[in-house]
């Protein structure tokens, strides 16, 4: 960061890769807004699978389906959905209207009266593929703590700790 004679300031961006033909394409336009925010990695591969077999497991041992399971988790060790100012996301329903025939990763906070109709609303959660590294080490930690309770055996905390430094990179 530097500043310039009429005391702007200039940013300088390092990019890690080819950025020029995305760069002759918005050079174009007259103005840009550029967005810089803290960089997050996304979850990897293995940290996905092994939370799926976590799923797995407390699915046999409930008798749950498998997508029952995630649902349940993502609601209650996921991260609620923000929009791009940080605003939590939501929305409201008839409560004739099934939610999870729109999204399955809801959770009902309230029940509200509006001219005579009834109106469940609902917290939006990330889907897991939205997650970062960070979020999805919680719902994990959160898996892991369910599958425990239930008497079912995971990874020693020597193996959890490998996974999440693996994850972090």
């Amino acid at each position: 960061m530097s500043f310039s004679l009429n005391r702007k300031q200039r940013i300088t961006l390092e990019v890690d890769s080819d950025f020029r033909s995305l760069w002759d394409k918005l050079n174009q336009e007259p103005l840009l807004d550029i967005e810089i925010k803290k960089h997050r990695n996304k979850r990897s591969r293995s940290a996905n699978a092994y939370f799926h077999v976590l799923v797995n497991k407390i699915a046999a041992e409930t008798g749950e389906s498998d997508d029952l399971v995630k649902e349940r988790l993502v609601v209650a060790y996921g991260t609620v959905a923000r929009d791009k100012d940080g605003c939590t996301v939501g929305f409201k329903l008839p409560v004739s209207v099934d939610v999870h025939d729109l999204y399955k990763y809801t959770r009902c906070f309230d029940v509200r009266e509006e001219d005579g109709k009834w109106f469940n609303c609902y917290l939006v959660y990330k889907d897991t593929s939205k997650m970062d590294t960070k979020e999805f080490s919680h719902l994990i930690d959160g898996a892991i703590d369910e599958a425990k309770a239930l008497g079912i055996e995971t990874d020693t905390p020597e193996q959890l700790a490998r996974y999440k430094e693996e994850w972090s990179r």
